[in-house]
């Protein structure tokens, strides 16, 4: 994935105002429910799509974060040869690590 660096000052920024335009959408709709001309409508239901749309890309943007983190790690380990979760443990530990 191009962009910043994984938990770069921008790139956190940008996903905290995701989940805050998220959740100001979600409580809009919820609170724009007993409008019911047609263009009130017309409006919530390209809101709700769009809703819909950012919460996915926020979730797959999520769940390649964690996987970029498996796959550090998982490579930190095989540099550090940690065979078990205490070698893990303590190399984390070490000064300078």
């Amino acid at each position: 994935m191009d962009g910043p660096e994984p938990h770069s000052p921008t790139q956190e920024k940008l996903l905290d105002d995701l989940r805050q335009v998220i959740e100001n959408a979600e409580e809009l709709l919820k609170n724009t429910n007993q409008y019911h001309g047609s263009l009130y409508q017309g409006a919530r239901a390209k809101l709700a799509q769009a809703l819909l749309t950012a919460t996915e890309e926020l979730a797959r943007f999520e769940n390649a974060q964690i996987d970029r983190m498996i796959e550090l790690t998982a490579a930190a380990c095989r540099l550090h040869r940690d065979l078990t979760g205490e070698a893990k443990v303590l190399r984390a530990f070490k000064p300078g690590a």
